[in-house]
């Protein structure tokens, strides 16, 4: 009798970067160039110029301040891991991220690619409780860059089932070069470039087609479908039902591929990602990764990182606080299926089934 696949590291993984009743309350750390934009602002120097001690320094005391409370964080390998792996708490999982920021911009769309000299191995051999990807994508990109994105995530879900960690995969909708109908400009926030009313199917439609089992999606980091500082009151009214209707999609594309899913920040402020997420908990969501909402204030400080650590622990914990409440009263739980040792009869079926 053949033993089914056990997949016991992605199980492990996934528990490791969950809370004990089964949601997952994750900060980023891994952003890069809004980071250095901003550090850059304060220095009065251009992003390219910030160095590695004031990135490696900002790193430290978000891990220092928000760590504690996470159920996981999620590190870039090369700012965040140097700067706060020595103080991530035994209790709370570590997510490394894959992608360069620096990706490759076609007429076409946007072209990922890996960290130089990083890969899903390393991650593994590193302690990663997981993988992180984010790709950029548009299903109305030109079919080269269509296929090219498609590919760079099944190579990757390739590789994690190989070495049997969870990839996390980010979706994110971008901007089309010199398009009038997008905005270029981040928000006030640092926010992503801001989208046309197109954004809805297009956030979809990229999420329908990462939830086939080829790409080996364990758990979807996903941007709201709306702009999430507009998003209307939950009030019952016809706005509130419209919008709703939009993450009530989303989540049953995830559910009906068996794959959890958390919702990203994208730089709102914390009352609005607040909203962002009890939309998405009526949609069945199991849980955030956010970076920005809970500290981009803070860091407005910069660089007296005494004032930014001390309004952390204040503002940043206190967000933290109430989007973990939110979470366990309203958030689906997930829970490894180890249903497959059942199935086990003999000795040594498992160990076969890791041959």
């Amino acid at each position: 009798m053949t033993t089914p696949p056990l997949h016991l590291g992605k199980k492990r993984g996934m528990r490791r970067m969950a809370t004990p009743e089964g949601h997952f309350t994750m900060v980023a750390l891994d952003q890069r160039p809004p980071l250095a934009q901003l550090i850059g602002a304060k220095r009065g120097i251009a992003p390219a110029q910030v160095s590695f001690a004031d990135m490696v320094a900002v790193k430290g005391i978000l891990a220092d301040a928000l760590g504690a409370h996470a159920s996981a964080l999620l590190f870039d390998p090369n700012y965040a891991l140097p700067a706060a792996l020595p103080r991530l708490p035994a209790h709370t999982g570590l997510v490394l991220t894959l992608e360069d920021h620096r990706f490759r911009e076609t007429p076409g769309g946007r072209l990922s690619h890996s960290i130089d000299d990083w890969s899903v191995e390393k991650i593994k051999r590193a302690g990663g409780d997981g993988v992180k990807l984010l790709a950029w994508y548009r299903p109305d990109a030109a079919p080269k860059v269509r296929a090219y994105q498609q590919d760079y995530v099944r190579q990757i879900g390739r590789q994690c089932r190989q070495c049997d960690i969870p990839l996390v995969l980010e979706l994110l909708v971008y901007p089309f070069p010199g398009s009038h109908r997008h905005s270029h400009s981040p928000g006030a926030a640092g926010a992503p470039e801001k989208m046309s009313d197109e954004t809805p199917e297009l956030v979809l439609a990229s999420v329908r087609e990462f939830a086939r089992p080829e790409y080996g999606v364990d758990l979807f980091k996903l941007e709201s479908p709306l702009p999430g500082a507009t998003l209307p009151a939950r009030d019952g009214g016809a706005a509130h039902q419209a919008a709703q209707g939009w993450f009530g999609q989303m989540g049953a594309i995830c559910a009906g591929a068996g794959i959890p899913w958390v919702m990203l920040s994208a730089g709102v402020t914390p009352a609005q990602f607040l909203r962002v997420m009890e939309y998405a908990y009526a949609a069945g969501a199991h849980g955030f990764l956010a970076g920005r909402a809970l500290w981009w204030q803070a860091l407005q400080h910069f660089p007296d990182l005494e004032r930014c650590a001390e309004q952390l622990r204040r503002e940043g914990s206190a967000t933290f606080a109430a989007l973990a409440a939110l979470t366990l009263r309203a958030g689906n739980a997930w829970h490894p299926d180890y249903s497959a040792f059942d199935a086990l009869q003999a000795e040594g079926e498992l160990c076969a089934s890791y041959a």
